[in-house]
């Protein structure tokens, strides 16, 4: 009998802000070691088994999308500078071409997370899956986005919220990942 096939994910990166707080678009920092964190995130998610991956840019994305890795897909976010929700929308409406059962999302400002972290969530794929990384219970990334919640995300997202509100109003799953690494983001320089 043949293995049962796996059903295709995106991968979504978040890297079109600003960073106020950071000093700096996000999409431009660099590891220690000079290391894009775009070329982590794409990374991460690749390996752990997302098909394709799209990176959604805007503040400074002449100088950040050379650094999005080779494989990767970019979309501009026109109208960035409104929040993660003009980000998050832009990038759903990108892969809503393709033929992915379910997305899963990731700001570029989390440089340390593992591929196991992804992979745990990828396996909950499914179309009308809903799930959230959590880390000692703490809501973190990465988030788990079926395909049928793609549109009304999109139409509830607004301005810096993002999809956490939308997630709790539909008790998205809540997928402990505490084990893996830290879940930590960056919001401001080291």
């Amino acid at each position: 009998m043949p293995p049962e096939p796996v059903a295709a994910v995106a991968g979504l990166v978040l890297a079109a802000g600003a960073g106020r707080r950071f000093g700096g678009p996000k999409a431009l920092a660099r590891t220690a070691a000079g290391t894009p964190w775009l070329a982590l995130a794409v990374r991460a998610l690749q390996q752990g088994g997302c098909r394709d991956v799209t990176v959604v840019l805007g503040a400074g994305i002449d100088e950040a999308a050379p650094l999005v890795p080779v494989g990767a897909s970019v979309v501009r976010a026109d109208d960035w500078a409104t929040g993660v929700a003009a980000s998050l929308r832009a990038g759903l409406c990108a892969i809503a071409e393709g033929d992915a059962v379910a997305a899963l999302v990731l700001p570029v400002d989390t440089p340390d997370i593992v591929p196991a972290a992804v992979a745990r969530l990828r396996r909950r794929a499914a179309p009308d899956a809903l799930g959230q990384a959590t880390y000692g219970g703490a809501p973190g990334h990465p988030v788990l986005l079926g395909r049928a919640h793609w549109a009304p995300l999109s139409a509830a997202v607004r301005g810096d919220l993002g999809a956490r509100p939308y997630l709790i109003a539909r008790d998205a799953e809540l997928i402990e990942c505490g084990d893996l690494w830290s879940g930590a983001d960056h919001d401001e320089r080291p």
